[in-house]
């Protein structure tokens, strides 16, 4: 016969078992001790490099914008040498952006890789004829090279990727060869200062605002389809989007005391006229929750716009007294004015005399004011029962 040692603890094997669950327990809670801590120490390098940044941007600010702003000028296309081409046309170009678009969304690469995938293909189309056919193929290189050079590793799309997108039109070597063709013809020279990094910098020293940032990116995006922005510099770009958000969301445009707010008006009137002409795959993309959905905020002023200008203009009314001269001191105001003798035309250093209480003879009667009926001595008057008119100045007086 077995028997089972019991003691105040309980039996042995319950003993066993409450040890290897406060072990477990306690190894769990050790585990989120540690997850806290290193929670903690990425906080703490996250704000470590924050100051850092912010100190290095506060003595060097001034050199990155003078080295962005001459970079932007450097690498700039040229767009009188993109309209001799012979084969591709400006009416091609939305097409092909499209195509750019959607893709860049695909691989959800970085807003800069957009920017920087149309800035290397003006630059190329700039110093290269292109064929026709081979239009997409140039994107699909531009679009790799920009993955490639600003993207994460795991991002950058692949050259079978690419080759599905385009149904197969372009062999695997002829992206390979397209690739070193646009970065021979560029000289290697990849680095180009886009609007969205002139737009960071703009805003880094004003209050968050997500809903304005997306829009201002929105702006900019449409700006790439038109052949009046293709040289324009990215910070004009970048700045005047920028003003044109914040009037589109109604916020407080800032003083213009330094760069970040200095916008040209000209862009800025241009690209409020290209508001109404957003290309369907942008309005798109733009219209998710993601976005704030600035594609319709965007229809919603430009609809407001097209009404105010059809409304019928508001009458203007002069409401600014006749001037008068100094010889007509009651000029404007006749109809208030005291009747006075026409025979008194002599005026004292302090207005017009009073007239007398009787007036003079000669003086013609005001025309409403009837003369008064002097009696020409006692007169019958007899009653007839109908009723007696006077002729004139003469009145009847009977007696009873």
């Amino acid at each position: 016969m077995s028997f089972t040692r019991v003691t105040s603890f309980g039996s042995n094997d319950s003993g066993y078992e409450s040890g290897e669950s406060a072990d477990i327990i306690e190894a769990h809670s050790r585990a989120k001790q540690q997850e806290h801590a290193r929670e903690v120490s990425r906080q703490r390098q996250s704000i470590l490099a924050k100051e850092l940044s912010r100190q290095d941007s506060d003595e060097y600010g001034q050199d990155m914008l003078e080295h962005m702003l001459r970079m932007d000028a450097e690498s700039l296309p040229d767009v009188d040498s993109i309209d001799i081409q012979t084969e591709i046309q400006w009416f091609m170009r939305p097409y092909l952006l499209d195509f750019l678009v959607e893709a860049h969304s695909a691989f959800q690469l970085l807003p800069e890789t957009l920017f920087l995938t149309i800035n290397l293909l003006d630059r190329y189309c700039s110093k290269r004829v292109v064929y026709k056919r081979h239009y997409q193929l140039v994107g699909c290189a531009a679009l790799l090279i920009a993955a490639k050079y600003g993207d994460k590793k795991e991002k950058v799309p692949t050259i079978k990727e690419l080759k599905s997108m385009c149904c197969s039109l372009y062999d695997d070597d002829m992206f390979l060869q397209m690739e070193w063709h646009v970065l021979s013809t560029l000289g290697w020279s990849i680095g180009h200062p886009t609007a969205d990094a002139f737009l960071k910098m703009a805003m880094k020293d004003s209050v968050p605002d997500p809903e304005v940032e997306s829009l201002t990116l929105y702006i900019l995006e449409i700006a790439l389809y038109h052949r009046e922005f293709v040289s324009r510099h990215s910070s004009s770009l970048a700045l005047s989007a920028l003003a044109l958000a914040r009037d589109i969301y109604r916020r407080p445009q800032i003083r213009q005391v330094d760069w970040a707010h200095q916008y040209d008006r000209t862009i800025f009137a241009d690209l409020s006229a290209k508001l109404g002409e957003p290309s369907n795959i942008l309005s798109r993309k733009y219209s998710s929750a993601r976005h704030f959905n600035v594609s319709s905020v965007v229809s919603s002023y430009v609809m407001h716009k097209a009404m105010m200008a059809r409304a019928p203009p508001t009458p203007v009314y002069d409401l600014t007294p006749p001037a008068f001269s100094k010889g007509n001191s009651t000029g404007y105001f006749n109809a208030f004015s005291t009747p006075q003798k026409n025979q008194v035309t002599a005026v004292s250093a302090h207005g017009l005399y009073t007239p007398p209480i009787t007036p003079d003879e000669g003086v013609p009667k005001h025309a409403f004011m009837p003369p008064t009926p002097t009696p020409t001595g006692p007169q019958q008057f007899e009653f007839t029962g109908l009723p007696q008119y006077h002729n004139g100045s003469q009145w009847n007086f009977g007696a009873y």
